[in-house]
């Protein structure tokens, strides 16, 4: 018996190990030419460096990515950031801080960061600026940590989905707020290993297959129908879908999905010897300037910027020279000239996840008896991050074996 599983993002990929570990016959297809969806890395000739899409940081309140890496091999492909804390600056003022468990937000008073009980009654609906309010602490906590989890501004975004984040970081006490980013890249660490793993399960692999449509017969999917060809679905066999939501709007007319995308964009600049002091934090962020976060991997500073939509007019050069005025001043780098860059726009990196995004995301179980859906944007319970991304395809495949 095969399981087909349509699309090789971080949500199909965790679903295809999780089957083919149990001993199960996958076939994995993907429309795009490589695996990885938003969670990939790239050679890039403008700075002659390999380049991740996105700057994605695991922590350790993330149990099921960490787990999903161990399974395949790469969990000793990670490196852990910020084991003094996490370094701020603050570049409307100047002011620098570390953010550490137990600490207090400088700036921020007694009464504000107690403002956080507000998070403990159920609060659907609501937005985190509804319900944390505004001031220093939302200027240099929790603003930050809603962006950077949810990609979407405290004033639309879910504080229902910030109170569930909360609540994993305190169910692993400390240690949940260990900070993981990949080595060498996003590619290396969940991508090729993830796909080694299936070709020695004896998975097949179809990249840069494009399923068009299903054909359905008896309340269950009899076909996928390719460009000129079709596969047949044996009775008995099931059928993961693991694709945006405008993708499996398309192949399912009538599916529920969450409406609105915000984007992301990253800047990676090669940094010359000569600018770059030795001894360097590996991650810095930022508030009160267009870059949000600075991360370091030898010698490229990338930045991000979530919740970015604002920045997709903006020209590439005149995007670049803004991020790097902000890297220059946070690093303390004077006066120094825009070195080789790359910027990436990511412009659906995630859907807007708002109060009323969050009430349209579909369940895993779908009319369909022999279809489940994964993705970041189902109904995780969590962010459209790695980890809920991975949790949706693990229960999209133990939904597919239990069926």
């Amino acid at each position: 018996m095969t399981i087909h599983v349509i699309g090789a993002g971080m949500a199909g990929l965790a679903a295809a190990v999780t089957l083919a570990a149990a001993g199960h016959a996958v076939s994995l297809i993907e429309a795009a030419p490589q695996a990885g969806g938003r969670c990939r890395s790239f050679d890039d000739p403008q700075t002659g460096r390999r380049l991740d899409n996105g700057s994605h940081v695991l922590i350790g309140a993330n149990p099921a990515a960490l787990d999903y890496l161990e399974q395949i091999g790469a969990r000793d492909s990670l490196v852990r950031l910020g084991r003094e804390g996490t370094p701020f600056v603050d570049l409307a003022d100047g002011a620098r801080w570390t953010f550490r468990a137990g600490r207090p937000v400088p700036g921020a008073v007694l009464a504000a960061h107690l403002r956080a009980l507000a998070l403990l009654p159920p609060c659907g609906g609501r937005t985190v600026a509804e319900v944390l309010g505004g001031g220093t602490m939302m200027q240099r906590f929790w603003g930050p940590l809603t962006i950077a989890a949810l990609n979407t501004a405290p004033e639309r975004a879910s504080a229902l989905l910030l109170r569930r984040i909360v609540g994993e970081i305190v169910r692993h006490g400390r240690s949940g707020l260990d900070l993981f980013m990949a080595r060498d890249g996003l590619s290396e660490s969940f991508v090729t290993p993830a796909l080694s793993f299936l070709v020695r399960a004896g998975a097949s692999l179809a990249l840069g297959s494009t399923v068009e449509a299903f054909e359905v017969a008896g309340g269950r999917i009899v076909a996928l129908q390719h460009i000129g060809a079709s596969t047949a679905v044996a009775d008995g066999e099931r059928i993961v879908l693991a694709v945006p939501p405008s993708a499996a709007e398309r192949l399912l007319p009538g599916l529920g999905v969450p409406q609105g995308f915000n984007a992301i964009v990253n800047g990676h600049f090669r940094v010359p010897a000569d600018v770059l002091a030795p001894g360097s934090v590996p991650m810095l962020g930022i508030c009160g300037g267009m870059a949000q976060w600075i991360f370091q991997r030898g010698d490229v500073l990338s930045v991000t910027v979530s919740d970015a939509d604002a920045l997709l007019s903006l020209g590439q050069e005149e995007l670049a020279l803004a991020l790097w005025c902000d890297v220059a001043q946070a690093l303390d780098l004077g006066a120094t000239s825009l070195p080789a860059h790359r910027i990436v726009r990511e412009k659906r990196a995630t859907f807007d996840q708002t109060p009323a995004n969050e009430a349209l995301r579909p369940d895993a179980c779908t009319p369909l008896a022999n279809l489940f859906l994964a993705g970041d944007w189902t109904a995780t319970g969590l962010p459209a991050t790695i980890e809920g991304a991975i949790r949706s395809g693990r229960r999209a495949a133990s939904l597919a074996l239990a069926s």
